[in-house]
């Protein structure tokens, strides 16, 4: 069957087998292996990606699901050469260990602070629950968001802020920008 689905802003029509499931259709047929595939259970939610702006563990979605929709993935975070803040946020606070469940981690932690620019640690441990970290790092991590949400998404947005100046972003491919604490 085909299917056509915008994944990071771009548009794929692909045929794909109609049991295919979103993962698979992520990593396999698009090369887009950000999004891991851990336990296939959807126990672990190293899968989850959004589809139409909602987190949903892609070990459990039909690619033909996503037929006409809209799918983010961990490379669709970064705008450009800038990294999202909870990218930045799991870089300062070392948010990731073995890196593992980070791409589904760092997805529902962009979901959350979309939705709660400010939330409390016992906000941030239930957003992600529904995720296994199987280094046990979850110190870090919560961190790592609690970071991130002190660091709005678009800093030229933030009332105030001068992008020029702020230095609340990291540019991928440039190794020696200092990450900021």
């Amino acid at each position: 069957m085909q299917v056509r689905i915008t994944v990071n802003g771009v548009e794929h029509v692909n045929e794909i087998e109609s049991r295919q499931l979103l993962v698979h259709y992520l990593r396999t047929t698009l090369g887009l292996t950000g999004t891991h595939w851990g336990c296939d259970t959807s126990q672990c939610g190293t899968c989850v990606a959004w589809l139409d702006e909602e987190p949903v563990k892609t070990c459990t979605v039909l690619a033909a699901m996503a037929d006409g929709h809209r799918v983010r993935t961990v490379e669709g975070l970064a705008d450009g050469a800038t990294l999202d803040p909870v990218q930045v946020g799991f870089m300062a606070e070392h948010g990731l260990q073995c890196g593992f469940c980070t791409p589904g981690m760092m997805m529902t932690a962009r979901h959350l602070l979309d939705h709660d620019p400010d939330p409390d640690e016992a906000t941030i441990r239930e957003a992600i629950s529904g995720q296994i970290c199987r280094c046990t790092g979850y110190e870090n991590i919560v961190r790592a968001v609690r970071h991130a949400a002190g660091h709005p998404s678009h800093p030229s947005d933030a009332a105030g802020a001068d992008p020029a100046t702020d230095g609340d972003s990291a540019v991928v491919g440039e190794p020696s920008q200092e990450v900021p604490a």
